[in-house]
């Protein structure tokens, strides 16, 4: 009994010295995180105001036909400032985009897409027929307004196309582990029900998560999603760089 009471001491002993030793390991870790983030955060900033100035020449030139169509998700929260939209669709017009997908959850921006047309100079509205005809010199942009909502219905009956013609069409037995539609047929039924929406290139998401925010998914075959963070904190510098980034990757699509 008396030699229980010592290592009952001991023990306990340890396991404190444990506990504190894992509480300041957690705390280092959490300083040395949170020092690299705001280090790389003052990068990001000096960078991106050096390329808003022309510092970096390498992105004086940019080869924008490369991105025949950008979408921007913005976070609901975010969208309701349409300033600050109106400001980001203005320096997409400065960089020479044609054509943009703007898209919120809930359709806040296609709200007030008569305030952003009127205020963006050389907006006007993408038609569902196509783009209008106009010079590649002239500082115009299409935009598009998206939500969730949009086509779903549409999709669904895409989605009845491909189930009549090629599944109930084809007997199990015939099924040879092959797909029983590609991605042409899909294209197809939904061009035979109407929905014409265009695939962007590049999609820009401003929000406080990493994802699409809920971009309609079928818009999205083969585009490249860039997290851009908070709308309230845009820059022209980091807006730039990522256009710069793609326009100067070879896209091979699966080949």
């Amino acid at each position: 009994m008396d030699l229980y009471d010592p290592m009952m001491h001991v023990s306990s002993w340890i396991r404190q010295v444990g506990n504190l030793g894992l509480d300041l390991l957690w705390r280092f870790i959490h300083i040395v995180v949170s020092l690299w983030h705001i280090v790389f955060g003052i990068f990001e900033a000096i960078e991106s105001y050096a390329i808003s100035l022309g510092f970096d020449e390498r992105y004086n030139s940019i080869d924008i036909k490369k991105l025949r169509c950008l979408a921007v998700a913005v976070d609901i929260a975010d969208a309701r400032d349409v300033a600050n939209v109106i400001e980001l669709l203005q320096w997409l017009t400065t960089i020479g985009v044609k054509q943009v997908g703007l898209y919120d959850s809930q359709g806040l921006l296609k709200k007030s897409k008569d305030l952003v047309l009127a205020t963006v100079p050389g907006s006007f509205l993408l038609e569902e027929n196509g783009k209008k005809d106009f010079s590649p010199d002239e500082k115009r942009i299409a935009i598009e307004f998206i939500s969730s909502s949009d086509n779903k219905e549409a999709v669904m009956k895409a989605a009845n196309i491909l189930l009549q013609r090629y599944l109930k069409s084809s007997p199990p037995e015939n099924n040879k582990g092959e797909n029983f539609f590609t991605e042409s047929h899909l294209s197809e039924a939904l061009r035979v029900v109407g929905e014409n929406g265009h695939v962007p290139d590049l999609l820009l998401v401003y929000g406080p998560i990493r994802s699409h925010l809920g971009f309609p998914a079928w818009r999205l075959r083969y585009t490249e999603i860039v997290h851009m963070g908070s709308l309230k904190y845009m820059r022209y510098g980091s807006l730039l760089k990522a256009i710069h980034k793609f326009t100067g990757v070879r896209q091979n699509y699966g080949t």
